[in-house]
């Protein structure tokens, strides 16, 4: 796999960085890529954790272009996912390469719908992504109830559906969602179970100088079910040991791979990195320094 990109946290604003001409003077007219556009977003009070997640998931490519196709389609009621694809439709149209947008109209939107972040506090990165990705979820797929309650399905049948049906993946689940499995195996029968759980993200720890593989296999480790936490097995009919295997918050940044290169987003500042600085924003705990950074989120693309 290949990390794409991140979404990190510091103790401290970074300090002011390249301006907007210089980021274009320094990729250089041959080397920017066609058609894509580098816009800092600005904060609207301690909103670096909706600007971060919202330019990882821009950069997201497949993420980027099912929320502009949506707003291509005939024009909905507002909702969050409306408001998200103007954001990323304004990006992508600006005539200039580089600058920067305020997302008003999507932070006025999130505040109305969601008490949480209706306020100018700091707010965590990972409860507002899922939020955002549920929330997208959700509409996707009651606007698609919607539309079999008013007609036909496209192969002509009538929806037979009922309300307690479990509802169509969208595109958001196509994108992001994982099934992990969970086996279970009874220490006196030998008997195995194994249970599916859909997920959106794993919670992984993330040890300092350690790869992502290493942090994989010990979120996957085995776990032995003994005391009050037995495993009831159905074979024996009784509970039997087992063995199972299966955030601070600071100042957010996103640093994302476009194309060739590696960029920095913190708020309005956009900065062209090299790659060995990425090192710098994984694993570092906040002990060390107050001004550590540590990687918070990260996406990667799976490989077949």
């Amino acid at each position: 796999m290949e990390i794409l990109m991140t979404v990190s946290k510091i103790a401290s604003t970074c300090t002011m960085g390249a301006n907007a001409s210089a980021l274009e003077k320094e990729i250089g007219p041959e080397q920017f890529p066609v058609n894509e556009h580098y816009f800092g977003l600005v904060n609207f009070g301690n909103t670096c954790y909706c600007n971060s997640v919202l330019q990882a998931l821009y950069f997201c490519r497949p993420f980027r272009e099912k929320v502009l196709a949506y707003k291509s389609q005939p024009r909905k009621k507002e909702n969050l996912l409306t408001c998200l694809a103007d954001l990323f439709h304004s990006i992508a149209t600006q005539k200039k390469k580089v600058g920067v947008i305020p997302p008003k109209k999507f932070i006025t939107r999130l505040r109305k719908e969601n008490e949480l972040f209706d306020n100018y506090m700091q707010q965590d990165a990972h409860e507002f992504l899922n939020y955002l990705l549920n929330t997208i979820a959700d509409i996707l797929q009651e606007e698609r109830k919607q539309e079999k309650q008013n007609g036909r399905l496209p192969n002509g049948s009538i929806d037979n559906e009922n309300n307690n049906s479990t509802p169509d993946p969208t595109w958001v689940h196509e994108i992001f969602q994982g099934t992990l499995t969970n086996e279970t195996r009874c220490l006196t029968c030998e008997t195995i179970s194994s249970k599916d759980e859909d997920f959106l993200d794993l919670s992984v720890d993330v040890e300092q100088n350690t790869s992502i593989t290493h942090c994989l296999r010990g979120f996957s480790n085995t776990e032995t079910l003994c005391s009050e936490y037995k495993y009831y097995c159905e074979e024996c009919r009784s509970k039997q040991e087992a063995h199972k295997s299966g955030p601070n918050r600071g100042h957010y940044i996103a640093i994302v791979k476009s194309h060739d290169f590696w960029l920095l987003f913190d708020d309005d500042i956009v900065e062209k990195i090299d790659a060995q600085a990425i090192e710098e924003f994984y694993g570092l705990t906040s002990d060390i320094s107050k001004n550590s950074e540590s990687g918070y989120i990260l996406f990667y693309q799976s490989r077949d």
